[in-house]
């Protein structure tokens, strides 16, 4: 799809009808042929050419005293915009780059002063949830896929553009081996369907925890159910817009904006005070803590996060080596198991009884949410007693569809006498019905 930039532009690929510009493209394509660095280039130049009210080629026809003095408004529109220190200072490189390759060098180069960016600066604050938060988060996904959205996030470390860049075909084979860890691969073609996918070119690979494989088999069951079969072109995490068609929605991958809120709110739900500061950046840098508590090589470490590797190490981890990384990626432990607390026990037990009241799954999700809100299954009560009275609404025919919730060691009987098995609770405990 052509973007509003190479309309402006007249930009086709790598060439573009504006002299000027075209000279701007051929440059990066000698030295990066990057399409996220094209991208970038295209938007600050229409930018710029806004602002001055001028096309490409006229802006290099000004004298070096004017066009800085016209880059230098547009720079200090941008910061007075609440734009960061650092997107300001890209924008420079890419206009001084631009006036550059187009004559503007030596006595000749453009002087607008930079803006002071102190190291290790950040415009906004970030806050890298726990594992236990993280483990929160996904219980309160509101949906089958944005709980497979925040397990792999955390678990393979990858950035949120690769996350969107998958496509079925990239794992539908490692599902269907039943390995308990999965490979996921990091290839440079990703950048066609998302320019940022493969950072720097580099491929690598990583892998998922069991706990997000099977949240990933459940949401593409999910996804079968609902629209037949999937094809391999398809995104592994597609758009749940309502507003397209399904067609549609399912050929277009999860957008950036969409993924960003998927992990807000489900730090909100989850209970976090800084919420507002949980990115899909923060999911990665938690996966750098696990592989660093769980004490892996440095070198496997910087591989897994996709990092460049010094000298020919990267040849290291080729394809014969990826059982290996896989046997101790899976040593690893990201959610520690910690023994039941009597108020785990007590959330599961109150579990159990809305599912044997027969709550539809909405009502049951919001029953989850309530109990991870709080700290006790008492100050959950209020809440929950609200959805009680709803679900109780729900399923008035309850009665005339009679279950219980038995124990393993007393099903037997009970299967002797008629009942059938409908499912077993995360307690171990299992709700059985009559047959008919």
């Amino acid at each position: 799809m052509v973007s509003g930039s190479e309309r402006y532009l007249k930009v086709s690929g790598w060439s573009s009808e504006f002299e000027s510009v075209d000279k701007a493209l051929m440059h990066y394509k000698r030295r990066v042929r990057s399409e996220k660095t094209r991208r970038n280039l295209l938007d600050f130049l229409k930018a710029l050419c806004r602002f001055v009210n001028k096309n490409p080629d006229e802006l290099i026809k000004l004298d070096v005293k004017e066009a800085s003095k016209l880059v230098q408004a547009f720079l200090d529109g941008l910061a007075e915009k609440d734009r960061s220190v650092r997107y300001v200072n890209v924008a420079l490189a890419y206009i001084k780059a631009f006036f550059r390759v187009n004559g503007f060098k030596n006595d000749r180069e453009i002087k607008v002063e930079r803006y002071y960016q102190p190291s290790r600066y950040r415009k906004r604050t970030e806050y890298v949830p726990t594992s236990d938060e993280i483990e929160r988060m996904a219980y309160t996904a509101r949906s089958k896929r944005n709980k497979a959205v925040i397990l792999m996030l955390y678990t393979t470390g990858l950035r949120g553009s690769t996350l969107r860049a998958l496509t079925v075909a990239d794992v539908v084979e490692e599902l269907k081996s039943g390995n308990n860890v999965v490979k996921i691969p990091v290839y440079a073609e990703m950048k066609e369907r998302v320019p940022e996918a493969c950072k720097g070119g580099i491929p690598y690979y990583s892998f998922v925890s069991k706990e997000a494989a099977e949240a990933l088999r459940e949401y593409l069951d999910e996804r079968m159910e609902r629209y037949g079969d999937l094809t391999d072109e398809e995104p592994l995490l597609c758009s749940e817009a309502t507003n397209v068609p399904v067609e549609v929605r399912r050929k277009t991958p999860i957008m950036r904006k969409s993924l960003q809120q998927t992990v807000k709110r489900a730090a909100r739900k989850a209970g976090l005070k800084n919420w507002k500061d949980v990115t899909p950046h923060c999911l990665r840098k938690a996966f750098e803590s696990a592989l660093r508590n769980n004490r892996l090589d440095v070198k496997e470490q910087e591989f897994l996060m996709g990092h460049i590797l010094p000298g020919s190490q990267d040849a290291y981890y080729d394809s014969t080596k990826v059982e290996d990384l896989r046997r101790k990626y899976a040593q690893a432990v990201f959610f520690p198991q910690r023994p039941y607390s009597s108020e785990d026990l007590r959330r599961k037990q109150v579990l159990d009884v809305v599912k044997l009241l027969g709550f539809p799954e909405d009502r049951i999700k919001r029953v989850e949410e309530a109990l991870a809100k709080y700290e006790t299954v008492d100050e959950a009560m209020e809440d929950i007693r609200k959805l009680s009275l709803e679900g109780y609404k729900l399923s008035r025919n309850a009665n005339s569809d009679p279950k219980k919730v038995v124990d393993e060691d007393k099903l037997e009987r009970y299967l002797t006498e008629g009942w059938d098995v409908q499912t077993v609770l995360p307690s171990g405990r299992i709700i059985i019905k009559k047959a008919a």
